[in-house]
């Protein structure tokens, strides 16, 4: 395993490490503990000492698997867990600083842990970053002993930049990837001027950069990748990126054009973002252990040459951003 500071928190963690949005399962498939336990133990086993969940996930069933696997570790693995994405209407007026503390409460008592390594505001609202009380909070938190650093999930590269005025802020959780390239612009200079841990989230695009998906593959219709490509159920720029489905899998074909001999894409998609040292870890999601392997292999390959980031570049532009990069 590999590792790299997380910004100012300063923790070494590992350059691949986990999400656990679909830890327990696939998404829509309900939760199973014994596999999530597997994949959880696989992961720590491997060297990840990052494990990135959140409380609406499965309803707190994967704070609580990831809190008991860290449990029975014996390794210090750095939690990183979510709020605010209970609230509903899920608007800037019903976040308060004595529901998010609930919610951290919550949270402890999920993962059975002292403390909480890291809380990070769940896409909130774009208002919610104009509001310095709500930052305040966390750090009576800090303060208090229930947690050790306050990151942001953002859907926006300008809610990245809005949130790191706030010195509260240790971390940027953020989709990175191939197919969404606007944040390399300027919110990595900005993040490193600060010392801003930055976590790449949604690194595979819903796995379309598997290269696995054809126009035939059939998602079920509790999975987000069939009921929220329009954003039926939160920002459709979580799901494939926010990329249409058609035009996402023509990009895949160019894709392989680039990289001939790759049987396996994702660890090179994920080989792509871990070359951009701004990065401090990428966390993809696994529902079986030979992703978490497939994932693993990325730390194996060699860097990219600079005409194939060139060429990824170049797809991009004329393929991919058209759709996307205005938007988020």
């Amino acid at each position: 395993m590999k590792y790299r500071k997380l910004g100012k928190t300063d923790w070494q963690v590992s350059e691949v490490s986990l999400g656990t949005w679909q830890v327990g399962g696939k998404w829509g498939s309900g939760f199973d503990d014994n596999l999530a336990d597997k994949i959880l133990s696989a992961a720590i086993d491997s060297g990840i000492n990052f494990i990135d969940t959140a409380d609406v996930y499965e309803n707190g069933l994967s704070e609580s698997a990831v809190g008991r696997a860290i449990r029975k570790s014996g390794h210090k693995v750095y939690l990183a867990t979510k709020c605010g994405r209970q609230i509903n209407p899920h608007v800037s007026s019903e976040y308060t600083p004595a529901r998010l503390r609930a919610y951290v409460e919550s949270s402890l008592r999920n993962t059975g842990m002292e403390y909480l390594d890291l809380i990070q505001l769940h896409c909130p609202p774009t208002e919610v970053y104009y509001r310095p009380e709500i930052f305040g909070e966390f750090e009576k938190m800090k303060q208090e002993g229930k947690i050790g650093h306050l990151g942001i999930s953002v859907e926006k590269v300008e809610e990245a930049l809005k949130g790191i005025e706030f010195d509260e802020v240790s971390t940027v959780q953020i989709i990175y990837n191939m197919f969404r390239q606007r944040p390399s612009q300027l919110f990595f200079k900005e993040a490193q001027k600060k010392d801003i841990g930055v976590i790449v989230r949604v690194p595979l695009a819903s796995g379309l950069l598997t290269g696995n998906y054809t126009l035939d593959t059939v998602f079920s219709d509790h999975d987000h990748r069939h009921a929220n490509r329009n954003g039926e159920l939160f920002d459709k720029g979580e799901t494939f990126s926010g990329i249409p489905y058609e035009i996402g899998l023509a990009a895949v074909e160019k894709l392989r054009e680039i990289l001939p001999s790759a049987t396996n894409l994702a660890p090179l998609a994920l080989r792509w973002i871990l070359d951009h040292q701004e990065v401090g870890c990428v966390i993809p999601g696994v529902s079986k252990l030979s992703q978490l392997s497939s994932n693993l292999s990325a730390m194996d390959i060699s860097s990219l040459s600079a005409e194939t980031m060139k060429s990824i570049e170049n797809l991009y532009e004329e393929v991919i951003a058209p759709y996307v990069h205005h938007l988020w």
